[in-house]
């Protein structure tokens, strides 16, 4: 294979013929580029190849599902991978247009050994990128990942031959079939479905129908301009949005999804966004009643109710906080054998016998409607307001260049260290301890905390802050890390403050 390029010129005889591939798409657990910025077709066919041949090194049967989400680019993207595989000697079942969870679902309806998703996930039009794995429910971690980009930057990818191509028809059908069973709702429910016009919306409003749901269809029209908003349920734009659909139709809650459909966010019948830890306490109490002694996996940025919720400690159940992403995630869930994981950002990780450890928005909104039947006489809001009260700063990203992120993190985490050590406060308070799993979790002596680590998608910290005493306090641990960030010169603007 010929050395890919970091730079070429587009619009120019080689922009169509040499591989072009910036380095920093490859992040610790995803593929993402900016097309064609940073990535041209030729170079697609490289990563393609790069995969197939990361495949046989691992002795990786030559098999591999392929799919790609609703974006205008995502099928030429697709192709140019799918032709890399076949060079490397794989055979390719195209599942055709997809979630992320239904590429994944196909690599255990079709016994596929291995995954490969095209899709920029919640990140806006310009962005491409592939989700893979080997080994299911997983996807690449950081080890794979560096594995992959030694074999495709060096141009050591082997072309052999035996590759071949399939179509696949039905897998969407036996997802969905797989996704409901045979369950139906006793209980009327009125929800607002929001898909921000991403691939979502060629699954959810049909998936609410056959569980028995009202659907208030809320940009549920396949287009890949996003007319309306980015599909991103973390992002206020479409909470807000959200919020708005359920207090115009006097729906019970709404659930949207982001642009590749492996994550969920909610809003109540008050219009109230719960975020996605919150949802997952919520989910968690219904699950640790159903199965007492449960082990949940929750990320760094998630709230401290995991293992603070006097419920949850009532049915045995037990917290494990872990790193941010989804990879990350998956492979602990599957690691310590626990019953769920829950990540701030939305994804959720339903294992045996709910669902297969993968993250999957649809199988959450599954969930939550069962468990708003098992619950006839609560709203949502109730659900929410039976937890013990904390005050939350949504995810904040300041920008950092990606060549530089984890050189600032780790001197802003060295400074949050020695502040502990010194015996300093954050936010007013002692300091009783600092986990370091995934950047800085600073944990203050009455529960409260705050965050700050690096994105592993965008060129971005993350900053999150959470306090079980007042927002006073919260604005204050903010003030106080933000301050530290600060000091770092290279550190931008955020993306959106509270």
């Amino acid at each position: 294979m010929t050395k890919p390029k970091t730079t070429v010129a587009q619009n120019t005889w080689e922009f169509l013929r040499d591989p072009m591939i910036a380095p920093t798409g490859f992040r610790e657990y995803d593929a993402r580029w900016k097309y064609p910025d940073e990535i041209n077709l030729p170079g697609v066919t490289a990563l393609g190849l790069g995969l197939g041949t990361q495949m046989h090194r691992r002795g990786i049967a030559p098999v591999i599902a392929v799919g790609n989400d609703y974006r205008d680019y995502s099928l030429s993207i697709k192709n140019a991978l799918m032709l890399g595989l076949m060079q490397a000697g794989i055979t390719v079942k195209d599942i055709g247009p997809a979630l992320s969870p239904m590429a994944y679902f196909a690599q255990f309806h079709l016994d596929a050994p291995a995954v490969a998703m095209v899709t920029a996930s919640h990140n806006p039009n310009g962005w491409t990128g592939v989700k893979m794995g080997f080994e299911r429910p997983l996807t690449h971690g950081p080890d794979e990942m560096d594995e992959l980009r030694e074999i495709v930057l060096s141009g050591a990818g082997e072309t052999r031959a035996g590759g071949g191509y399939e179509f696949i028809h039905g897998v969407r059908e036996a997802y969905l079939d797989d996704l409901v069973g045979d369950f139906k709702m006793t209980r009327k429910l009125k929800v607002v479905c929001a898909t921000g016009n991403g691939t979502a919306s060629a699954f959810a409003p049909e998936l609410f129908e056959r569980l028995g749901v009202e659907v208030v269809d809320s940009h549920n029209r396949l287009d890949y301009t996003f007319p309306n908003y980015n599909p991103n349920p973390e992002a206020m734009e479409m909470l807000h949005d959200m919020s708005a659909s359920v207090k115009a139709s006097g729906a019970d809650f709404a659930l949207g999804f982001d642009g590749d459909g492996d994550r969920c966010g909610v809003v109540d019948d008050e219009g109230e966004e719960i975020f996605a830890d919150k949802m997952g306490v919520i989910m968690a109490r219904d699950l640790a009643r159903l199965y007492p002694g449960s082990t949940f996996v929750a990320d760094v940025k998630s709230t401290g109710l995991f293992a603070s919720d006097p419920e949850l400690q009532a049915h045995g159940a037990k917290a494990d906080y872990w790193k941010t992403g989804h990879s990350h995630m998956k492979r602990r869930v599957k690691e310590i054998g626990a019953l769920a994981g829950f990540e701030k950002s939305g994804h959720y990780f339903l294992a045996e016998p709910i669902g297969r450890g993968y993250d999957c928005g649809m199988r959450v909104a599954v969930e939550i409607c069962k468990l708003m039947d098992r619950n006839p006489t609560k709203s949502m809001s109730d659900l929410r307001r039976a937890l013990p009260r904390t005050w939350s700063t949504p995810t904040m990203s300041p920008f950092c260049p990606d060549t530089e992120k984890y050189d600032t993190l780790a001197r802003i985490v060295d400074k949050l260290v020695a502040r502990h050590a010194a015996g300093e406060t954050l936010g007013g308070r002692p300091i009783k301890e600092v986990v370091t799993v995934n950047g800085a979790r600073v944990i203050l002596d009455n529960g409260a905390w705050g965050l700050v680590r690096a994105s592993s998608n965008t060129p971005n910290l993350v900053v999150v802050c959470e306090s079980p005493a007042s927002e006073d306090e919260l604005r204050a641990i903010f003030e106080d890390l933000d301050a530290v960030i600060r000091t770092e010169a290279n550190v931008g603007d955020y993306d959106q403050t509270f």
